[in-house]
Order: C-alpha cells, then sequence, then structure tokens
C-alpha cells in the first residue's frame, strides 16, 4: 500500500512539475498545431485525400503491429515500401496538395489584401443580380451556361485557354455569349472582380469518382475547377435547366433565383463589414421600389 502511495505522490509531483514548468511558447506551439490538424482534416474531408489519410492511418497501424509482434518479414516490407511511399504520394495527390498550399494562402492574405483592395459592395451586388437574371432566364431555356467567379485564387492558367472580353457586366452579353451558335458558347465564363474577363476558357475536369453518372462534361468542369481554386462556378444544365453550384468541390443542385442570390452573396460580400450590410440593403431597397413601380404601371 506504501509503494502505491509513493507511486501516486511521485506522478502527481512529475505532473505538477510538467504543468508549471509550461511557458507562453508551449501553449502557442500546441494551439498551431491544433489549428493546423483542424484545416487538414476540414480540407481532406470532402475529397479523395480523405481516402488517402485513412489508407495511410490503416498501414501506420500495421507497421505498429508487426514491431510489436515481431513479424520481422512484414515490417521488412512495409518500411521499404515507406521509403518511396512519400514520393507516391506526392506525385500522384499532386494536385490536391497544390490546392491545400493555393487555399492557405488565400485565406492567409484575404485580411491583408482586403485593407488595400476593397471593392464596393453595391456593385457586386448588382452584378450577382445580373448573373442571376441571366442565369434563371438561360435555365427557362434550358440554355447550358458555365460561368465562373474569380475570388482569392487567380485563374491566369484557365484564361489563356479562352478570349479576353473584359466587358462590364451585362444580363443580356451573358445570354448572347451562351447562345448556342455562339462561337464561345461551349467553354466557361469567367468573371474577375465585377466584370466578364473572358469566355470559352476550358477548365480541368474533377477526377472524382464519386460523382453521379447523370452529371455531364460542364458539371465535372466546375467541379474540377473548385477542387483546385476558391472560385465559386455556376452551372446551367442544357438537358434540364437545373442551376447548379460548385465551391470547394462541392456540388449544390437546384437553385432558385432567391437561393443562388443568398448564396453568391455569402461567399462574395463580408456580411460583417457594415459597408457590404448598407450596399446590400440599399439595393434591396431600391429592388423594392422598382418592384412597387412595375405593379404601379401594370395596375395603370
Amino acid at each position: 500500500m506504501k509503494a502505491i502511495t509513493e507511486w501516486i505522490s511521485d506522478q502527481a509531483s512529475d505532473i505538477w512539475s510538467t504543468l508549471t514548468s509550461v511557458t507562453i511558447s508551449d501553449i502557442l506551439d500546441v494551439l498551431v498545431v491544433a489549428l493546423m490538424l483542424y484545416y487538414l482534416y476540414k480540407f481532406i474531408r470532402a475529397r479523395r485525400a480523405g481516402k488517402l489519410a485513412l489508407g495511410i492511418l490503416i498501414y501506420i497501424f500495421v507497421l505498429v503491429l508487426s514491431g510489436i509482434f515481431n513479424m520481422h518479414a512484414l515490417r521488412f516490407i512495409l518500411t521499404n515500401v515507406y521509403q518511396i511511399g512519400l514520393i507516391t504520394v506526392v506525385v500522384v495527390f499532386q494536385p490536391e496538395l497544390r490546392s491545400a498550399l493555393e487555399m492557405l494562402g488565400g485565406e492567409s492574405l484575404r485580411s491583408i489584401k482586403s485593407i488595400g483592395e476593397q471593392r464596393d459592395a453595391t456593385e457586386i451586388a448588382v452584378m450577382i443580380r445580373k448573373v442571376t437574371e441571366a442565369v434563371t432566364d438561360m435555365a427557362d431555356m434550358k440554355t447550358g451556361a458555365l460561368i465562373v467567379i474569380e475570388r482569392t485564387t487567380k485563374l491566369g492558367d484557365q484564361i489563356i485557354t479562352g478570349t479576353v472580353i473584359d466587358a462590364e457586366v451585362s444580363t443580356h452579353l451573358i445570354k448572347n455569349i451562351f447562345f448556342n451558335k455562339a462561337p464561345l458558347h461551349d467553354g466557361a465564363l469567367i468573371i474577375r472582380g465585377t466584370r466578364l474577363y473572358a469566355a470559352g476558357c476550358l477548365l480541368p475536369l474533377s477526377m472524382n469518382t464519386d460523382i453521379i453518372k447523370d452529371l455531364g462534361t460542364r458539371h465535372r468542369a466546375a467541379i474540377g475547377l473548385s477542387e483546385n481554386s476558391d472560385a465559386i462556378v455556376i452551372v446551367v444544365s442544357e438537358e434540364t435547366g437545373i442551376i447548379s453550384t460548385a465551391f470547394e468541390g462541392r456540388l449544390t443542385r437546384n437553385h432558385t433565383s432567391s437561393t443562388l442570390i443568398t448564396e453568391l452573396e455569402s461567399r462574395l460580400i463580408d456580411e460583417h463589414s457594415n459597408g457590404g450590410k448598407r450596399g446590400i440593403r440599399k439595393l434591396r431597397i431600391a429592388a423594392g421600389h422598382n418592384k412597387k413601380n412595375s405593379r404601379s404601371a401594370t395596375r395603370r
């Protein structure tokens, strides 16, 4: 009994000495590591890299077991596979690693860029409504469309595959671009800032095998670009007229005009800034006045 008491006392003493020796740098160290692990989990959760992470965990578990139970042949094989495994992972999952680094850079610099480069929230809200109006019109006519709205990740690699137009956002111009006899209707339209920047652009197709087979090339291209950038992509199905959005590798379908506006505003306008809220509020008030005026004109 005395030995157990002494052991407990020694353990308590060791724990206390460890706690008292903790410094601020140790706490920051733990917080940074926890934050990195959280963002790593958030990134791989909805991508095929999640299956890779599970496979690596199983591999490490088997490697540890082979050492505990002295399985020399199995341990020899797993150890040699490990030496070339890291290179294989980098080669096979290069798109995911590139996407992770681009997203890390975008998140880190977003607050800094917003200090020196703040767009007028009202202009963005006007752009959103013009795009939504064009998209809903094309959905009604079952005109296929693929529209990319660039955010912090620059899409120069995709822009050079198309034709730079650099025009003001216009509902009629968007619909003309995707008219089925127009020369640029097959590619994607890229919006940079609040301007129609390039049309007829080629996008990378997603290699995700979990995508349902009913989706065509436009939807796979939308998901593929959203997997490798922070852009939000709007798709109009030529067969069904269904409006979809792709963001961070996820496809959201069956949008209406109001749900599309809500999602675009949440992605493109900083709701926490007073300027953003005021800009949206002014635009909604103006839209309400226009509706009232149109109803009055109809009555007369």
